[in-house]
């Protein structure tokens, strides 16, 4: 029960834990080649990250090229961000800070940059933003059904103490029952005894009047054969 109680804790604080999100400009070596872009930053597991990114990207710009941890798109669909197609390269890794996501948007005239096209760089900044928003909701509707599934587990738990105590309590009071009966069984068994050493005495004084009834009948038989004999 205590361990039950505590993976709640452990789910719950996790629950109340800040999500952190971080979005700025940064450098990233892609392929050998050094490239500017925006970087979003969250507290969450990077493998978790990637996936959700990977996911969301398809979903936003289209199917995706993967070599050597790179993603890319040469025709990237992102109407809030540019009317026109973008070729798209990111990166998902992990850093002191916790996880990132990195990406650059090259719009054939321009690279999406905070001062070159702020509006541009405005737009990814709150794509980015509505990521982590996501990738921070579905974490916690992880934990959420995490702590259903501890609280499922501790409910049967609960359940299965319950009926043990109720298994026990029967279990004396079967006991109890079973003892009465044996004390009221003993108590027969003393009458019937007591009874029996009774039987016995009885037995003997019937065996004593027994032999002497015997000893008179032989006493006449003798008598008998005696007149028996004095007749000639």
């Amino acid at each position: 029960m205590k361990a039950f109680l505590l993976s709640v804790f452990l789910l719950m604080a996790g629950l109340c834990h800040a999500q952190s999100v971080r979005i700025e400009e940064k450098e990233q070596s892609i392929n050998g080649i050094l490239r500017r872009g925006q970087q979003l930053s969250v507290q969450l597991d990077p493998k978790i990250v990637e996936k959700t990114w990977k996911e969301h990207l398809t979903s936003k710009a289209g199917k995706l090229k993967y070599n050597k941890g790179v993603y890319t798109t040469e025709k990237a669909v992102l109407d809030t961000i540019s009317a026109t197609p973008m070729r798209l390269v990111s990166t998902v890794g992990s850093d002191a800070q916790g996880s990132y996501v990195w990406w650059n948007l090259d719009m054939g005239t321009a690279y999406v940059d905070k001062n070159a096209t702020p509006k541009e760089y405005a737009a990814a900044e709150n794509f980015m933003r509505d990521f982590a928003k996501k990738v921070y909701r579905e974490d916690v509707f992880r934990q959420i059904n995490q702590a259903e599934d501890v609280l499922a587990a501790t409910k049967l738990e609960q359940d299965r103490v319950v009926k043990q105590a109720n298994d026990i309590q029967l279990t004396i009071e079967k006991n109890a029952k079973r003892k009465q009966e044996l004390q009221a069984e003993l108590a027969r068994n003393a009458e019937e005894l007591k009874q029996l050493e009774q039987n016995v005495q009885n037995n003997l004084k019937q065996q004593e009047a027994s032999r002497q009834q015997v000893a008179e009948m032989e006493k006449a038989v003798d008598a008998v054969r005696i007149k028996l004999q004095a007749i000639k």
